[in-house]
């Protein structure tokens, strides 16, 4: 086992690289890089939704010596906008931003400073974007953890119930909460929330906004326990009804598929009680499916899936950060969120499958090549 977690370990590393290269290339080939966008300020033409979706966190243009777009050439013929700006402004902000140098040379200059975790500073928030991400992380792992620790402890119970009673009433109306759950888009599920019980047209029983009240800190424990719950159920239930139903078809149909084989039929046929063959025998191996999902459903959530629901619910999390980042090309953000959070998601798949020996330990990654 030591020999396959030391091959992964070293695997991480071309397949880091090779995200990092393509997400590089695709981002130099995009229009409106910073430089763009500091024209755009300059002469009054940023477009107003930006500011907005920034949140008026995006007005300070100073910058960092950090990694940019494209490089090389006139400022007429390379930056839109540029018409009539003193090429010694251009070549300033060139300079500022480190778009003076090739783009293979802040390429690996911006690798060798990610490999010792040095994101440098944001472009547009005067601000490290390591602090820029622990400030917003609370709120993306209280989303994401929760979430998908209740998709979890509902799925997989209802997943299993339904495989044994297939067929039955029970199967027939739990798919009716299935088919809703695929149906309905959480961010729709969200504003029906919202209009219910958050003040929009009937009770206002939940706060509408952020991750604790004012006056917070002076709460007791108690207090902030319930103040942190309280502000998070809307948010955790529109993420929990648009996850659930994916796993529990999953866990279902994994159950299903388990109980027809031959090992099964042999158990039942040794006298063994149905609780005993579904919990000591199927249980291990329809489970193997679902464990491997396990790391990528709580990625997805927790940086990705969760976007819409931050924004309106106006939590402030990873997921606007990151939105936000791109909207005003601010790379370091971009690309430092990218680097780290593709590093903890290849991770987190090999701790899922190395899950695969806990639940079953006649699986043996040591004689398997990688």
């Amino acid at each position: 086992m030591t020999a396959y977690i030391i091959r992964r370990l070293l695997l991480i590393i071309p397949t880091l690289f090779g995200i990092m290269v393509i997400n590089f290339i695709i981002v130099q080939a995009a229009p409106g890089g910073p430089i763009e966008q500091v024209i755009a300020q300059i002469k009054g033409t940023a477009v107003s939704a930006t500011a907005r979706v920034s949140g008026g966190q995006g007005e300070t243009m100073g910058g960092g010596d950090n990694r940019g777009s494209s490089s090389g050439g006139g400022a007429e013929s390379k930056y839109r906008g540029a018409r009539g700006l003193d090429p010694a402004l251009i070549g300033q902000l060139e300079k500022m931003y480190g778009f003076d140098q090739p783009a293979y040379v802040r390429f690996f200059k911006m690798m060798k400073n990610y490999a010792v975790f040095d994101f440098g500073e944001s472009f547009f928030r005067d601000r490290r974007v390591v602090d820029l991400v622990l400030d917003k992380m609370p709120v993306s792992i209280s989303l994401g953890l929760w979430s998908t620790l209740i998709i979890y402890l509902v799925s997989i119970p209802l997943g299993i119930m339904k495989a044994v009673r297939d067929g039955t009433r029970f199967d027939v109306w739990t798919s009716g909460a299935v088919i809703v759950g695929y149906a309905v888009p959480g961010f729709l599920f969200a504003i029906l929330l919202i209009v219910l019980f958050a003040g929009g047209s009937y009770f206002n029983w939940f706060p509408l906004r952020g991750l604790t009240s004012p006056g917070w800190d002076d709460l007791s424990l108690l207090g902030k326990i319930g103040d942190y719950f309280w502000h998070l159920t809307l948010p955790i239930a529109a993420l929990v009804i648009s996850g659930f139903a994916g796993l529990t078809l999953l866990t279902k149909n994994s159950f299903i598929e388990e109980i027809g084989k031959n090992y099964v039929i042999t158990a039942r046929a040794k006298g063994l009680n149905e609780r005993r063959v579904l919990y000591g025998h199927v249980f291990r191996n329809a489970m193997l499916i679902i464990v491997a999902g396990f790391p990528s459903a709580l990625i997805g959530i927790l940086f990705t899936g969760a976007l819409l629901i931050e924004v309106i619910f106006s939590l402030d999390g990873l997921g606007l950060l990151g939105f936000e980042a791109a909207i005003n090309r601010d790379y370091p953000v971009m690309f430092g969120s990218l680097y780290f959070f593709t590093l903890l998601g290849l991770i987190l798949n090999l701790i899922g499958d190395l899950m695969y020996t806990v639940i079953d330990p006649r699986i043996d990654f040591e004689s398997r090549r990688v």
